[in-house]
C-alpha cells in the first residue's frame, strides 16, 4: 500500500512539472531560511549552557549618585571591595570573584604578539565557572600574583610541542615574568567569558587603599550563590547593607544582581563578549516562520487549484472503491514526498550558503552542525508538520469530491476554496509588504546613523594602541609620526570619542563638597581637539603648558584644566561663555575650566549626550593619527616603519576609528543585513505562488478569454480582465499591512534617543514594488494568454 502511494505520488510529481517545481524551490527556500535561522537561534539560546553552576551565578550591577547629580548612574561596573564585601556578609554567597580585561603584549623568546584576551580573575575563579583544565589544579592556578593560566590553542601557539606549564611570559611593561600554571580547553564560541590567557589578579598589584572603597569602579563581580533561588533574597538586602555602607559620604550606591544566563539575551550591559537581545531573536523567529508560511501557502494555493485536474481521478478512484481515508492518506503522501525532497536540498543549499551566513551574523558555524542528529531530527520533524499542515487542506478538498458530480462533468471549484486561495494570497503579500515597509524603515535609521553628524570627526583617524612605556618620550614619539606630510595630527588620549571616557565625578567651586555631579571624563593631550574635530564654542584650547602643569610627580600640586561639553557647562548651572576661567573639582583634582566644546555623541544614538568633561593628565592607552585621505597604504606603511624604529617593545596594530563607531551598532547592521535578504525572499516566494496561481487562473479561463477575442477584446482588454482580481487583493494586503508595519517600525525606533523620521515616502515606496512585483508576476501569464490563437481554445466547442 505505501509502495502504490510512493509510485502514485511520484508519477503526479512529474506530471505537473510547472507546479511541482514551484512547491519544491518555495518549500526548499522557506526550509532554508528556516533552518539557519534556526541555526543562530540555537546558537544565541544555547549561550553559558554549559556552566554546570550557571543558574547560581550573577552579576553585580553597580549604580551610584551624588547628592548634586540629577541622574545616577548604572553600569556592569564595581570597585575590588564589592566581591570580598558580599561574601563576608551574606551567607548566602558562596564564593565571588573580581575580573577584569585588557590588551597585553606577550613575550616569548622570538614572538611579540598583542594579545586582546587577557583577563585577569581571582584564585576563585574556577570553583565558579566551569572552563575544564588540561593541567593544572584549580584551586591553586591563580593563588598568588604573577600567575596565568593559557588555552589550549595559546599553549600551541607559543610552545608548540613543548609542556607550557612552568614557562615563563613576559607581559606587558611589567619587568616580572608570569609563570604558565595551568592549559585550559579553548572557550566555547557560546560562552560571554571568552578569553586566551586568564591572570591573577593579584597580578594587577591593587593596593589596600582601592580595597577600602567602592571607588574606581573599573571591575566585573560574579557571586557563587549556595541556593539558585536566594537571588531575590540577597537582592532584598542589599539597599538596606549599602546605606549603612554609604552613611555620610555625600553619595548613593546601590547593587543589583543579575542572573548570569539571563545576561546575555536579556541585560542592556555588555558582557566580555557583546550581548545580543531577546528582541531580535524574536524578530529573527518570526520572520523565519512567516517565509515558511508564505511558501507553504504557495503549496495549498497551488494544490487547490489543481483541484479540477484531479477532480476526475478522484471519482475513478472512488467508484472502483477507494474509502475517503486512502485518498486524504495518498494525498498527504505526496505532500510529504514532496516536503522530503524540500528537506534534502535546503540541507544541501544551507551547507553551500553556510559561508555567506557566517559573515551575515558574525559567527562561525560549521556544515557538521547541520548534520548533528539533533539538528536532522528537527528537519525529519519540521518536514512531517509541514506535511500536515500544509497538505491536510489540499487532501480533504480533494478527497471529499463527489464522484457522480465529478464524471457528469458538473463539478466545479467551491467558493469556500477560492475564498481560502483569495485569503492566503492576501496574507502572503501583508507578510511581504509588513517585511519590505520594516527592511527600509531599518535602512533608513543605519542610514542616518552613518551620516548624522557627530560633533566630532571619525573620518581617516587611525587608532594605535599604546603602553605606559612609550609616555616618557611621547612628544618625541608624536613629531616623528608627523613627519609625514599625510599625517594632519597625532594625539595621545585614554579612548576615543567613539569610546567615551570613565566614569567621574564633578563639582564647581560654590557647589559644597557633598554635592556632586556624575560626569564621563577623558584624559587628552593639546592635539586631541584638533585632531578630532571638536568644535570649541567659547575658550581656547589645552597647550603643552597645561600639560606639564598637571603631570608633576607630586600629586597635591598638579594643576589641572578642563574642556567641557555644553551639556556638562549646563549641569554645573553656567552657560558657556560663563565656564570659562571657572574653578572646579573632579574627584580630587582641582583646576579651571579652559574652554567649552559643542555637544558630540560619546556614546551610540540610543542614548542621549551627557556631561562630558576633556582634562589634562599625562596618561594614555591610544594615539590618534589624523589622515589626510590620500596615500593610505603608502601613509600605515610608514607609520609602521616608525613605529618598529620608535616603540620596538609593542607591535605596530592599527584600526581605524570610524571601525569602532560601526561596531556600536553591530546588532542593527546584521538584523538590516538580514532583513534584506529575507524580504527578498519574501517577495519572491510570493511571486513565486502569484506567478503559479495566475498560470492556472488563465488556463480556467482559456474559454473566455477566446470568446472574448472573437468578440473584439484587446490584448489590453484581456490582460486587465485576468489582472484585476489579483490587484485588488495586492491593495488589500498592502491596506492592511502599512499599520502594522509602522507600528512594529515605531516601536523598534524607540530604543533611540536619536532617530530618523519615518515618512509616508517609505509607505509609497513599498506599495509600489509590491504592485510592480504583482503585475510583473501576473502579466507573463495574461499576456500569453490574451496573445494565444481563439481557435484553439474553442474548437471543442
Amino acid at each position: 500500500m505505501l509502495k502504490n502511494y510512493f509510485r502514485t505520488a511520484w508519477r503526479n510529481l512529474w506530471k505537473n512539472k510547472t507546479s511541482s517545481a514551484i512547491n519544491i524551490f518555495g518549500l526548499t527556500i522557506g526550509l532554508t531560511c528556516c533552518l539557519l535561522i534556526t541555526l543562530y537561534i540555537q546558537h544565541e539560546l544555547s549561550y553559558d549552557n554549559f556552566e554546570l553552576k550557571g543558574n547560581r551565578i550573577a552579576r553585580v550591577i553597580m549604580e551610584y549618585q551624588f547628592a548634586g547629580s540629577p541622574a545616577s548612574t548604572k553600569g556592569n561596573f564595581t570597585s575590588v571591595r564589592v566581591a570580598p564585601v558580599l561574601e563576608q556578609n551574606f551567607p548566602e554567597v558562596e564564593s565571588a570573584t573580581k575580573m577584569a580585561e585588557y590588551e597585553r603584549v606577550v613575550h616569548y623568546e622570538d614572538k611579540l604578539i598583542n594579545e586582546k584576551k587577557f583577563m585577569y580573575a581571582d584564585s576563585t575563579f574556577f570553583d565558579i565557572f566551569s572552563f575544564p583544565l588540561l593541567a593544572g589544579d584549580p584551586h591553586s592556578v591563580l593563588a598568588g600574583p604573577y600567575k596565568v593560566v593559557i588555552t589550549e590553542s595559546s599553549a600551541k601557539k607559543y610552545f608548540g610541542e613543548k609542556d607550557p606549564v612552568g614557562q615563563l611570559l613576559q607581559v606587558g611593561s611589567d619587568t616580572v615574568l608570569y609563570q604558565v600554571t595551568g592549559v585550559v580547553r579553548d572557550c566555547p564560541s557560546n560562552s560571554q567569558i571568552r578569553f586566551d590567557f586568564l591572570a591573577s589578579f593579584s597580578s594587577l598589584g591593587i593596593t589596600k587603599d582601592y580595597e577600602s572603597s567602592y571607588w574606581d569602579a573599573n571591575y566585573v563581580t560574579y557571586v557563587l550563590l549556595k541556593d539558585k533561588k536566594s537571588i531575590a533574597g540577597l537582592q532584598a538586602k542589599l539597599p538596606a547593607f549599602m546605606k549603612k555602607e554609604m552613611t555620610g559620604q555625600g553619595a548613593t550606591i546601590n547593587m543589583y544582581l543579575e542572573p548570569f544566563d539571563k545576561i546575555h539575551l536579556h541585560s542592556p550591559y555588555d558582557a566580555f563578549e557583546p550581548n545580543n537581545s531577546i528582541t531580535y531573536i524574536y524578530i529573527l523567529a518570526a520572520v523565519a516562520l512567516l517565509i515558511l508560511i508564505i511558501a507553504s501557502s504557495t503549496y495549498i494555493n497551488l494544490s487547490t487549484a489543481r483541484s479540477i485536474e484531479r477532480a476526475r481521478e478522484v471519482g475513478v478512484r472512488k467508484v472502483i472503491g477507494a474509502e475517503k481515508k486512502q485518498l486524504f492518506w495518498q494525498f498527504i503522501g505526496e505532500s510529504a514526498l514532496l516536503c522530503l525532497l524540500s528537506v534534502i536540498f535546503s540541507l544541501v543549499i544551507s551547507t553551500l550558503l553556510l559561508s555567506f551566513f557566517n559573515q551575515l551574523t558574525g559567527k562561525q558555524f560549521q556544515a557538521v552542525s547541520l548534520f548533528s542528529l539533533p539538528f536532522l531530527a528537527f528537519c525529519l520533524c519540521a518536514a512531517v508538520c509541514l506535511s500536515l499542515l500544509a497538505g491536510s487542506y489540499p487532501a480533504l478538498i480533494l478527497a471529499g469530491f463527489q464522484p457522480i458530480k465529478v464524471l457528469k462533468g458538473a463539478f466545479k471549484n467551491t467558493g469556500a476554496g477560492q475564498w481560502l486561495r483569495k485569503f492566503l494570497l492576501v496574507f502572503q503579500f501583508v507578510i511581504s509588504v509588513f517585511l519590505i515597509v520594516t527592511t527600509f524603515s531599518i535602512q533608513k535609521q543605519l542610514y542616518f546613523i552613518q551620516h548624522k553628524k557627530l560633533g566630532y570627526d571619525r573620518e581617516h583617524v587611525l587608532v594605535l594602541p599604546m603602553n605606559d612605556k612609550m609616555l616618557g618620550n611621547i612628544d618625541m614619539i608624536k613629531q616623528e609620526l608627523k613627519t609625514n606630510p599625510d599625517v594632519l595630527s597625532v594625539s595621545r588620549c585614554v579612548r576615543s570619542p567613539v569610546e567615551g571616557g570613565g566614569g567621574y565625578n564633578m563639582r564647581s567651586a560654590t557647589m559644597p563638597e557633598d554635592q556632586q555631579v556624575n560626569v564621563t571624563a577623558n584624559p587628552i593631550d593639546e592635539d586631541f581637539v584638533k585632531t578630532v574635530g571638536l568644535k570649541i564654542i567659547a575658550g581656547s584650547d589645552f597647550t603643552q603648558q597645561d600639560i606639564k602643569d598637571a603631570s608633576t610627580n607630586d600629586w597635591g600640586k598638579n594643576i589641572y584644566h578642563f574642556i567641557l561639553n555644553e551639556s556638562a557647562a549646563r549641569e554645573l548651572g553656567w552657560t558657556p561663555q560663563e565656564a570659562v576661567n571657572k574653578k572646579m573639582y573632579m574627584g580630587p583634582r582641582a583646576g579651571t575650566v579652559k574652554a567649552v566644546v559643542k555637544d558630540f555623541h560619546f556614546e551610540s544614538l540610543h542614548n542621549a549626550i551627557k556631561p562630558f568633561v576633556l582634562f589634562t593628565e599625562l596618561r594614555g592607552r591610544e594615539l590618534l593619527v589624523k589622515l589626510n585621505g590620500q596615500h593610505l597604504q603608502r601613509t600605515i606603511s610608514f607609520l609602521e616603519s616608525k613605529w618598529k624604529s620608535l616603540v620596538p617593545g609593542r607591535p605596530f596594530e592599527y584600526r581605524f576609528m570610524d571601525e569602532d563607531y560601526n561596531k556600536l551598532y553591530n546588532a542593527e547592521i546584521r538584523l538590516g543585513k538580514i532583513m534584506d535578504v529575507f524580504a527578498a525572499i519574501a517577495i519572491l516566494l510570493a511571486c513565486l505562488g502569484l506567478f503559479g496561481l495566475s498560470s492556472y487562473a488563465a488556463q480556467q479561463r482559456i474559454k473566455e478569454i477566446g470568446i472574448r477575442k472573437v468578440l473584439g477584446a484587446s490584448v489590453s482588454n484581456i490582460i486587465v480582465a485576468l489582472s484585476k482580481d489579483f490587484i485588488r487583493l495586492t491593495v488589500i494586503a498592502i491596506a492592511i499591512a502599512l499599520p502594522a508595519a509602522g507600528w512594529a517600525t515605531a516601536k523598534w525606533l524607540q530604543d533611540f534617543s536619536y532617530r530618523t523620521d519615518i515618512n509616508w515616502s517609505i509607505y509609497v515606496i513599498a506599495s509600489i514594488v509590491t504592485t510592480l512585483f504583482t503585475l510583473a508576476a501576473v502579466s507573463f501569464q495574461a499576456i500569453r494568454a490574451a496573445v494565444a490563437n481563439p481557435v484553439k481554445s474553442l474548437r471543442t466547442e
